[in-house]
């Protein structure tokens, strides 16, 4: 699937991928109302879409990639509803059955998310976890009973913790799948501040990605 992707906008790469994979392979989206958060440009949102999903919403804070995101539901005839703002204060009130999520997971030298630039498609503090840790304790308010949160990550980040923090929101986790990569341009870029943080072994080159997936119970 071929989508507009301009520059500021997160184009989707082998994490999104290894998400939709999951959630098609799982049957996750049929049938329900699917809330695609962080939507960068509508990649998840359009797969669900595909899917079978009864309704599709997706919310960035990103005004470009919520820009982006409608022109691509347009041109590929998918019907997706499109808000803008912080993960899920556009869609306060409302339940899904389905909760999908690529945040921003790579390490950061700064404890400040930065507010424009592509920077803020991938920084997410000096351990990856700041988007992820306010997912993991914000989801439970806007999932359905028997609703599933779907959310992909580097194990950098860790996947214990992840696992957690949903159990914490009274959820019941699990790992779904998991893929190894080669580092991509900005992982290589801050691999020697990642070695020296103790998050990679010396000369680690290659990053696990992780799906975890958690019910509403």
């Amino acid at each position: 699937m071929i989508l507009l992707c301009p520059p500021g906008v997160y184009r989707a790469e082998g994490d999104t991928e290894l998400l939709i994979d999951v959630t098609r392979e799982g049957g996750f989206a049929r049938g329900r109302d699917v809330l695609d958060v962080g939507t960068g440009s509508g990649a998840l949102a359009l797969a669900a879409a595909r899917s079978g999903a009864a309704s599709v919403t997706a919310v960035d804070l990103s005004l470009r990639s919520v820009v982006t995101t409608w022109l691509n539901s347009r041109l590929h005839g998918a019907r997706v509803a499109v808000r803008r703002g912080d993960l899920f204060g556009p869609v306060a009130g409302r339940r899904f059955g389905l909760v999908m999520a690529n945040p921003p997971y790579v390490p950061a030298e700064s404890t400040r998310l930065p507010r424009h630039g592509m920077g803020r498609c991938w920084d997410a503090g000096p351990d990856g976890r700041v988007l992820i840790d306010r997912i993991c304790a914000e989801v439970p308010h806007v999932l359905a009973p028997g609703g599933d949160v779907l959310l992909v990550h580097s194990a950098i980040c860790g996947v214990d913790p992840t696992l957690a923090a949903l159990e914490r929101a009274g959820l019941v986790p699990r790992v779904l799948t998991t893929a190894t990569v080669p580092f991509g341009p900005v992982m290589r870029s801050r691999a020697a501040m990642l070695e020296s943080r103790g998050l990679i072994r010396p000369g680690q080159r290659e990053e696990e990605l992780v799906v975890v997936g958690a019910r509403h119970a």
